[in-house]
């Protein structure tokens, strides 16, 4: 089991910046592929990027804008979220998927945490 807790939400206006964080439960965190899921009001969970020994995906949405890396040995996965817009208001989320493969599908993920609250103001 794999418990995942989101940080470093907030409020913040438009063109700013938010690093989120989140941290994992146990020792394997090295061999899950994670990602970046969010869910704006109203909306369906959306892909946002996804980081596993064979690389990083985004969506096209931020492209340019976020940076997700992670620090196995302190068992974190990172969103740099850069240049900020309304759109981009939503509920974080992290996800952990077993084995090494990223997915955009958040079906194909078996841990999720709780969420993070990000409001852009215009």
């Amino acid at each position: 089991q794999v418990q995942l807790v989101e940080s470093g939400g907030g409020l913040v206006q438009t063109g700013a910046s938010l690093r989120l964080s989140c941290t994992a439960s146990g020792r394997t965190f090295g061999s899950y592929a994670m990602g970046w899921f969010r869910q704006a009001p109203g909306k369906e969970r959306e892909f946002v990027t996804t980081i596993s020994w064979s690389g990083v995906t985004y969506a096209d949405s931020v492209k340019g804008r976020f940076t997700i890396s992670r620090d196995n040995a302190k068992n974190t996965m990172y969103l740099q979220m850069n240049s900020l817009k309304p759109e981009d208001t939503a509920v974080y989320y992290c996800a952990a998927r077993r084995g090494s493969r990223s997915s955009p599908s958040q079906n194909d993920y078996d841990y999720w945490g709780q969420g993070t609250q990000v409001t852009v103001s215009s």
